[in-house]
């Protein structure tokens, strides 16, 4: 039991030891810790004592650029019609076949007559015995040998009869089923000596003048987009084509949020066909913009699509810009200052508000960065970054 206390007073003793040690190297000690400047001015020291990174950089100028809206679309025929027979026959003639044009009225199919010529006399002669019975019936009753209920029944046999002859006429003409416009057969659909029933197909006509070309447009650029504004198309074979915008939708639809729009274009000599993939560029406003590379775009932390740039010390800004236009030889971009130092070489490895050594290039290298795959008019490069740039930004 005693020896119990004595290890318990043992213990005791040497924590107040040590807690006493403590405050006496405190009191004894004087240690100094830096202040948050002093820390900063420690590492801009550093940084000072460092390399700068060299870039490569060129003055550029803004310079007034046409602001275009680009969607992609196709070419699309006006109309299309299936020709049906309206009457029950058999096929005797078909004078066209596919890919032949044809006008307005031109003999599609034929079908056989056979007892509707018999018919229409049949009916004639109907006719002119009622219209002998009416007149001496109107002859009866000025003379009061009539009453006015059998002329007016006579009226109506008169009116019957001029019905029956029209509707045998009809029938003859129907036999004969003829194109509904100007246009091409795309499709023939009965042979000679089918026997078709009312509502058979006999061909597929296709109207191609004017051609369509149309597409789908965000809901962001669809304000700006106006009937009768002219707009181009440019079709896969370097083709370009220009009309008038006709139709502008007023209900997105559902799924993308988009809205259609369609562009007329001459075709007299069908010289374009139905279905062809295009790029529409419709023309929106005049605006300042700077070209540069595809190559030189870069993203932010949130997203925006920009470019470096550097100022009179030197310093890195990122801006982030909005492209208006594309072509061969690069992108047309917003959101810089009129005159600016663009660093074109070495911009993927500073950041914003870091200070660099900067090395001026002449105009011949403006589009060429060093270490850049790819040729200066690389057309396909530039509409790739163009699409990714506004696929970003939407």
């Amino acid at each position: 039991m005693r020896k119990t206390y004595v290890t318990a007073g043992v213990i005791a003793l040497v924590t107040v030891v040590w807690l006493l040690s403590g405050q006496l190297g405190d009191s004894n000690a004087d240690v100094r810790h830096p202040t948050v400047a002093e820390l900063k001015e420690q590492n801009v020291a550093v940084v000072d004592d460092k390399a700068r990174t060299r870039v490569r950089a060129r003055h550029i100028r803004a310079s007034t650029v046409t602001e275009t809206v680009t969607v992609r679309g196709r070419t699309e025929n006006k109309r299309t019609v299936l020709v049906r027979s309206e009457l029950a026959g058999r096929v005797v003639a078909r004078p066209i076949e596919r890919g032949d044009r044809v006008a307005k009225g031109d003999l599609l199919c034929r079908l056989a007559d056979d007892d509707r010529p018999v018919r229409v006399a049949e009916a004639g002669e109907a006719l002119k015995q009622a219209r002998i019975d009416y007149q001496g019936r109107l002859r009866l009753q000025s003379q009061g040998f009539q009453s006015e209920s059998e002329t007016a029944q006579a009226r109506a046999m008169l009116a019957s009869a001029q019905a029956r002859l029209t509707t045998a006429r009809l029938n003859v003409e129907r036999t004969m089923i003829r194109a509904p416009f100007d246009g091409v057969v795309e499709t023939t659909d009965v042979e000679l000596g089918d026997y078709v029933q009312p509502g058979a197909a006999c061909a597929t006509i296709v109207d191609l003048d004017p051609m369509l070309l149309v597409g789908r447009v965000s809901e962001r650029d669809v304000h700006r987009l106006r009937v009768g504004s002219m707009a181009e198309g440019m079709l896969p074979t370097g083709t370009p084509v220009r009309g008038p915008i006709s139709f502008v939708g007023q209900q997105a639809e559902p799924t993308t949020r988009t809205y259609a729009i369609e562009i007329t274009i001459p075709n007299a000599d069908h010289s374009l066909r139905s279905g062809i993939t295009a790029r529409i560029d419709v023309p929106v406003a005049t605006v300042l913009a700077h070209k540069v590379s595809p190559a030189l775009l870069a993203l932010d932390d949130a997203g925006g699509v920009g470019v470096r740039t550097t100022d009179t010390d030197g310093r890195v800004q990122f801006h982030t810009v909005e492209i208006v236009a594309d072509d061969a030889d690069g992108v047309w971009v917003t959101g810089l200052p009129e005159y600016t130092t663009l660093i074109t070489v070495g911009q993927e490895f500073v950041t914003a508000g870091e200070t660099v050594d900067v090395v001026l290039e002449d105009d011949d290298t403006a589009l060429a960065p060093v270490g850049i795959a790819g040729e200066d008019g690389d057309e396909s490069t530039a509409r790739a970054a163009a699409e990714l740039a506004r696929g970003t930004t939407s």
